[in-house]
């Protein structure tokens, strides 16, 4: 699915609405949405984008350098947004938006759990936008990409797949080369076959939460996007990650 993106994307769109040359830091939310996350959770995930948004275009050091993409996985398949719109599988757009102008999709839960397809799409438009600034002559931090699921990976037609394990030798040497650091989060009544999954994706970075705390979350990654454009080393992230996990924010001491 996710080859059906143009490898690399018109030059119009490499530098849209950044009214500078600083360092870029490419953010991915890649979100499950499929049906096991309506009612309330996917409530609460709305709702925490909108609030992290607002802190976003607040922060100083972070409104003018992350960029945001959003990837869901759900009802409407596995899709990429640009801010709240919904993108066309070969839409010549790129679907990082500055920080500082981001707003969020109004995002509804239905369908199968194609967990496996995300991934590879996010790890596509990273990817592609990198490229795009390295054309453009402009320097980018570490990517992060940020899996949020409550259950298993699925097929199209939503029984359980064994197709997620071609992603782990592939996430081992992205890893290793340092071309994203990847979160995998799991919530909600997430199993102990789900955590599995998240462990072999993120060894260093995955959870288990309970409930649906998408607002840390959310924190978190912006933590996590302050030390990496401060240069910190892996343990600062492994430290705010734990301390995340343990539901005690770091960024907040």
């Amino acid at each position: 699915m996710h080859s059906e993106y143009p490898p690399t994307l018109p030059a119009e769109y490499a530098d849209i609405e950044f009214e500078n040359n600083a360092q870029r830091l490419p953010l991915v939310l890649c979100l499950d949405t499929s049906s096991s996350m309506a009612g309330q959770p996917i409530q609460a995930l709305n709702n925490a984008l909108m609030e992290w948004t607002r802190e976003l275009h607040d922060d100083v050091s972070l409104s003018y350098s992350v960029e945001v993409a959003v990837v869901t996985f759900g009802g409407q398949g596995v899709v990429a947004w640009r801010g709240p719109q919904l993108l066309a599988p070969r839409a010549p757009v790129s679907p990082f938006v500055p920080a500082h102008t981001f707003q969020p999709p109004q995002l509804t839960a239905a369908g199968v759990t194609l967990m496996t397809e995300a991934l590879e799409l996010s790890m596509h438009i990273v990817a592609a936008r990198k490229a795009e600034l390295r054309a453009s002559g402009l320097q980018y931090y570490r990517p992060q990409i940020c899996l949020v699921t409550d259950g298993l990976p699925t097929d199209g037609t939503g029984h359980l797949t064994d197709a997620w394990h071609r992603l782990i030798p592939v996430l081992a040497d992205e890893q290793r080369a340092r071309r994203f650091r990847l979160y995998a989060i799991g919530v909600g009544g997430i199993t102990d076959m789900g955590e599995q999954v998240l462990q072999a994706f993120a060894p260093k970075f995955n959870a288990r939460l309970q409930g649906f705390p998408f607002r840390e979350l959310l924190q978190m990654m912006s933590a996590s996007a302050n030390a990496e454009q401060k240069g910190a080393g892996d343990e600062v992230f492994e430290k705010i990650f734990s301390q995340f996990k343990t539901q005690r924010p770091a960024w907040e001491s």
